[in-house]
């Protein structure tokens, strides 16, 4: 029809505000494809701020691994790659980076990352091993303004890890992970992230000593995560404590596990 407008003539800054709503997978293997001004578009930094690479299959049998390689014409695929690339889309500008949780993220991975996103505000780490576990204090200084980090359990290294924050990442306000908490985690929790408003240690061994510890102690708390919890159970003293807290959640903690468990000596550390 005369006169209506195509969308591939839609004004850029239109365009990149539209396609950074969509995902990694979209925006390497659709939106490029579709004509010039899209993949122009789609090109643009503001399209890469949230690497979320959870939701790409990365195996070398997945759909995403085999479509990328015969969209790019490539023999192998490396994550290290496909990371680089979204790295640099992203022009230092990258603001959330959500690594896959099963995939085999290396050191190397976590460097390049530190090193090329100096804007970094959310870092959800993969699981790594305790080699790799030890060195992650000593990337924490590039995170400047680090504000949540997820991790899938307590690193080895997590006191060192939070006297690091504490340093270099005044912004710091929101922690998620699962583990053994000790009284060491509790105190370090308390007195090293003293602006934390969010806080997940759902599945976690948390005996009511330590919950008791976080709920009087960080005073800027707003979101308490515990659910599924084994060392405590939420009894009416324990709510009380959390009245202050705007979500508390702790549905399904107990005092023992199914095994009459009520200890953290399964727990290597």
């Amino acid at each position: 029809m005369a006169g209506t407008r195509r969308w591939e003539d839609m004004e850029m800054d239109c365009l990149v505000a539209i396609l950074q709503r969509l995902g990694l997978q979209d925006l390497t293997l659709s939106v490029p494809l579709v004509c010039r001004s899209w993949r122009k578009a789609s090109l643009h930094p503001l399209c890469w701020r949230v690497l979320n690479l959870r939701d790409l299959d990365f195996m070398p049998w997945g759909g995403f691994t085999k479509s990328f390689m015969a969209e790019y014409r490539l023999q192998r695929f490396f994550f290290s790659g496909f990371l680089k690339l979204a790295v640099a889309r992203g022009n230092r500008s990258v603001e959330e980076i959500m690594f896959p949780l099963l995939f085999g993220t290396s050191m190397q991975d976590l460097v390049l990352v530190s090193d090329e996103c100096p804007r970094l505000r959310k870092l959800v780490l993969p699981n790594l091993s305790p080699a790799d576990e030890a060195d992650i204090p000593k990337l924490v200084g590039k995170w400047k303004d680090l504000e949540q980090l997820e991790m899938e359990s307590k690193p080895s290294s997590f006191l060192e890890m939070l006297s690091e924050i504490n340093l270099h990442c005044k912004k710091f306000s929101g922690l998620k992970m699962c583990g053994s908490i000790k009284k060491e985690d509790t105190l370090a929790i308390v007195n090293l992230l003293p602006k934390l408003k969010f806080l997940c240690l759902s599945k976690s061994y948390l005996p009511r000593e330590q919950l008791m510890g976080i709920l009087s102690g960080c005073k800027e708390l707003q979101r308490l995560t515990v659910s599924d919890c084994i060392g405590f159970e939420a009894d009416e003293e324990v709510k009380k404590r959390g009245l202050g807290i705007k979500s508390f959640k702790h549905e399904g903690c107990k005092l023992f596990d199914d095994f009459d468990y009520n200890s953290d000596e399964c727990d290597p550390l």
